[in-house]
């Protein structure tokens, strides 16, 4: 299958053609495809990762399950940033500016090693509180630590890769990220098999060695991705441009777009912590199940986060050629796209939901507990799907003043909220976190359908 870029994406559009149906349709999968695919597949990692881990018991399942949140809480301004690289690349992508889109990838890069020894240090010396901030047992705190203390502490290689693909889905270059990703998950994965259970000669390090594979992944990621900048014909060209400050327009629109994307990241994360803890407090034994369904969960948010990166550059090139008309096109066609795949997920979640669970865990009582997990996710994946997309399309736009808003709404209050609700007070436990994860992604949808249909996010200017 060819690749499509800017050029051909929009061709003719800039008399204010609209495109055939099936163009656009081709269009827009093949953008997405490399992007799902990308994503699939470090979800995918994530999972081998949770079943490896899961051979040394129950207690293995739930260390590393308690790191999640706190490492994506340090990953959050990062997360941020990239956010705005990708919608300024593929705004500087459609107006035919690589200069100026170099000159933001630079700067954006020389920022995110700078924080990145900031954040890296504060996590690697005060591991142990922050793991016991987040409800660890005495079971699973030490493994906890450690765990995050390795991956923190080679948080740079993941950083400079996570920037640099960023900016090349921006440019539309979705198959570069995707082969990264792949490739980089592959050698977790051997890493995995060799130090978690000590084969071939390797010690057997336990979750200390899979957080030493995951480590080595991002090593190799990080590689390739600064080989995927240096290349001269690639629109990001690093050596390209000289200098390490983009022009003032676009330091502003970093900081706005950014700025709002960092505040939607701690919303995001506070109220993904406060949901983790709940659920930690239940026993390790519930925490085990719970980790084991949210690592099922991002399987299928795999499908909407590819989606969600392909709003992001077909959006944005669109808007960059003031086609408005074309960015409201593109992302209908990535939502129907999404519904299909969330019916296909939907029911083998459904089907063969036990049996997906018996791959992580042969314990009973988690497999009394996935059989509920995997009835609930298999109807929230169709609200989570959608709305990871709507969701694209608005950072796409650089409407993530909005989107930063329903994230402190439904994320940091109703989803914990609910959650807490239904555990304690109303004695449903476990399943009653499920259900509250439930009312957050249906208020999210809600929320960003009715913003997206509005239209105002197409009059935004970055």
């Amino acid at each position: 299958m060819q690749f499509i870029n800017a050029e051909k994406i929009c061709k003719g559009m800039e008399l204010g053609e609209v495109p055939p149906n099936g163009k656009i349709i081709r269009d827009a999968v093949n953008v997405a495809w490399p992007s799902v695919l990308e994503s699939f597949f470090v979800c995918l990692a994530g999972m081998v990762d949770t079943i490896m881990v899961g051979s040394l018991g129950s207690f293995a399942i739930a260390a590393v399950g308690l790191t999640t949140q706190p490492k994506f809480l340090g990953l959050a301004v990062f997360l941020s940033m990239n956010v705005a690289v990708s919608a300024l690349v593929a705004r500087r992508k459609g107006a035919g500016d690589r200069e100026s889109a170099n000159r933001i990838v630079r700067m954006a890069l020389l920022i995110t090693i700078g924080l990145t020894v900031i954040i890296s240090s504060a996590f690697v010396a005060f591991a142990g509180p922050i793991i016991k901030m987040v409800g660890s047992q005495p079971d699973t705190h030490e493994y906890a630590v450690e765990y995050l203390q390795i991956i923190m502490g080679g948080l740079g290689f993941s950083t400079i890769s996570l920037m640099l693909n960023a900016a090349q889905r921006g440019a539309g270059n979705t198959r570069i990220a995707m082969l990264t990703n792949v490739i980089s998950n592959t050698v977790n994965v051997i890493f995995n098999y060799l130090l978690i259970g000590g084969n071939f000669g390797f010690p057997a390090m336990g979750v200390r060695g899979a957080a030493l594979a995951t480590v080595i992944g991002t090593v190799c990621a990080c590689a390739l991705s600064i080989a995927s900048v240096l290349r001269k014909d690639g629109f990001i060209n690093l050596r390209s441009v000289k200098g390490w400050i983009a022009d003032r327009m676009s330091v502003h629109s970093l900081l706005n777009v950014g700025s709002s994307a960092f505040v939607e990241q701690i919303c995001l994360r506070i109220g993904f912590l406060l949901f983790s803890m709940t659920v930690a407090h239940l026993g390790t034994t519930q925490m085990a199940a719970h980790q084991i369904g949210m690592n099922l969960m991002s399987m299928s948010f795999s499908f909407g986060d590819g989606l969600s990166v392909a709003s992001v550059t077909l959006i944005g090139q669109s808007l960059g050629r003031k086609r408005p008309d074309m960015a409201k096109i593109y992302g209908n066609v990535c939502q129907k796209i999404g519904l299909m795949c969330a019916c296909l997920v939907s029911a083998v979640y459904f089907l063969f939901g036990k049996q997906i669970f018996a791959l992580f865990s042969q314990e009973p009582v988690i497999l009394d507990y996935g059989i509920q997990i995997m009835r609930i996710l298999s109807v929230i994946l169709f609200f989570q799907i959608e709305q990871v997309v709507l969701f694209g399309c608005l950072r796409g736009a650089g409407d993530t003043k909005f989107t930063a808003l329903v994230s402190l709404i439904s994320v940091t209050f109703i989803r914990p909220g609910m959650s807490w609700l239904l555990c304690y007070p109303l004695a449903i436990g476990l399943i009653g976190a499920w259900l509250g994860t439930f009312c957050d992604q249906v208020l999210r949808f809600v929320l960003t359908f009715l913003r997206f249909r509005k239209g105002q996010w197409t009059k935004i200017r970055l």
